[in-house]
């Protein structure tokens, strides 16, 4: 594993690097308040690849994006490409989790000419919104994103701590894996650790797709797609997530035990051969 940095129009990207030139292209973008550390068991599997994940902006150890405007989720868009084009990548595979796994469905929809393969784990497209929640969603924001910025941020006084509140969080996580996204995802302070990441990664967007919006994008996709799923992630946590499912009639999808995080997790080996082996698969129009 090596650090890589990447500046985009002078946001500085950090990343960590598998594998060497020559191999398989493979991006790899985290989920929400996660890091590149994320892919920590996963991507020394995944041999044959040139693996590059990613610490999408205001997360780990890249820059917040400037201003103290929300977050929107196409805005990773122009940055996951920013940095392949870096590498000099005209095709390349994606790989994500979470929300990364709706960043590179927005990606592949985006510049549909670009990605080879789609490799999704435990997310496929944001909750779609209705037109009609436009302003008040625009309301939520803007309010969402000053009460952030004015709250203190936490400081643990050890590292510890800040690992066991992390292995609590949204969804629960082992130490070990806690462990790899704290240590990525603090700042070290003379009165203990903080959170690297923007607080503005907490409020709400500043305007949702609706299901046309993501209809547009999956239209568009020409990548096969295969999405890996824990039993007890996403299917359980939120059972309207199937629904979105007939929009992907070619999708290639995989049912492990496990959690949300469960690439990271003792399930890594497993979700590994089950990705090297869809990576394997001849793309369509190409012959083996």
């Amino acid at each position: 594993m090596r650090e890589r940095c990447f500046d985009i129009d002078g946001l500085r990207i950090a990343a960590r690097e598998w594998g060497e030139p020559g191999g398989l292209p493979v991006l790899a973008t985290h989920g929400w308040l996660d890091n590149c550390a994320s892919f920590d068991a996963l991507a020394p599997r995944l041999e044959g690849c040139h693996l590059i994940a990613l610490d999408l902006a205001g997360h780990g150890q890249s820059d917040h994006r400037p201003g103290s405007a929300p977050y929107n989720i196409w805005e990773d868009v122009a940055e996951v490409f920013g940095v392949a084009d870096q590498l000099g990548w005209e095709r390349f595979n994606l790989l994500g989790h979470s929300r990364g796994a709706i960043i590179n469905v927005l990606c592949a929809g985006t510049f549909p000419e670009r990605v080879e393969r789609l490799m999704l784990i435990e997310g496929l497209w944001p909750e779609p919104a209705s037109i009609d929640d436009a302003p008040e969603q625009l309301a939520r924001s803007i309010l969402g994103t000053r009460a952030q910025l004015a709250k203190p941020m936490t400081v643990y006084p050890d590292l510890e701590r800040a690992i066991r509140a992390r292995a609590q969080g949204m969804f629960p996580l082992s130490w070990a894996a806690a462990k790899a996204l704290t240590e990525r995802g603090v700042i070290a302070l003379s009165e203990g650790y903080q959170w690297s990441s923007d607080p503005r990664l907490l409020a709400p967007s500043a305007v949702k797709l609706t299901v046309d919006h993501l209809r547009a994008f999956v239209g568009r996709i020409g990548a096969p797609i295969q999405l890996v799923l824990g039993e007890e992630g996403v299917p359980k946590l939120f059972p309207r997530f199937r629904e979105a499912l007939a929009l992907f009639p070619a999708l290639d999808m995989t049912v492990l035990p496990g959690g949300h995080h469960l690439h990271l997790e003792a399930q890594a080996a497993e979700v590994a051969a089950h990705i090297h082996q869809f990576m394997q698969q001849p793309l369509p129009g190409r012959v083996s």
